[in-house]
């Protein structure tokens, strides 16, 4: 796929710090940067959502995964692995993911966020009663706020990049096992 909206030319000192913290200029603030204040706004709240302390980080990182996988956004996928490896989350986990249900190594509560993200990222949420009142129990109120808020924000860039034919960027390249592919049959975005 190639990109549906073109790359912005992105000021200097921006792109520099960029290339230094991920190596390269993220596709997704190049195509954004046609609206400085769109893209400012998606930078500003991506890192005040990553510095939420309420929910553990790696059921965020995760569920971001969860829904990057069910929307199909590989650009999400493949950074959010990359996250997983600089934030010393369990790596295998992480590449399983995309076939979480599938897979073993998750914990009853892990699974519950999973499902929780996708069934958000089903239209229309399919969400039950059930499922949050479990994950309210386990979690507690803010907790539990912090990870809808961090799952819908996944939903908006995920959508974003995908309508925008933003694809990975090879990010994951450094990490040492290969993302799980999703399999066939899913959930429903």
């Amino acid at each position: 796929m190639t990109l549906r909206t073109p790359k912005a030319e992105l000021p200097t000192e921006m792109r520099e710090n960029l290339i230094e913290r991920f190596g390269t200029v993220p596709e997704p603030v190049e195509v954004l940067f046609h609206s400085p204040d769109v893209a400012t706004a998606n930078i500003e709240f991506g890192a005040r959502a990553g510095a939420w302390g309420a929910a553990d980080a790696s059921l965020k990182s995760f569920a971001h995964m969860a829904v990057s996988a069910q929307v199909g956004c590989s650009w999400c996928l493949d950074i959010g692995y990359f996250g997983a490896l600089n934030q010393n989350l369990d790596l295998v986990k992480a590449s399983q993911v995309p076939r979480w249900r599938e897979s073993e190594v998750f914990t009853p509560l892990e699974r519950d966020v999973l499902e929780y993200a996708e069934a958000m990222t089903n239209t229309p949420s399919t969400v039950t009663d059930e499922l949050s009142a479990s994950l309210l129990g386990r979690l507690g109120p803010a907790a539990l706020v912090e990870l809808t808020a961090f799952i819908a924000f996944a939903n908006m860039a995920t959508r974003n990049n995908s309508a925008h034919g933003i694809e990975s960027q090879g990010f994951s390249d450094a990490c040492e096992i290969p993302l799980a592919e999703r399999p066939e049959k899913s959930g429903v975005a």
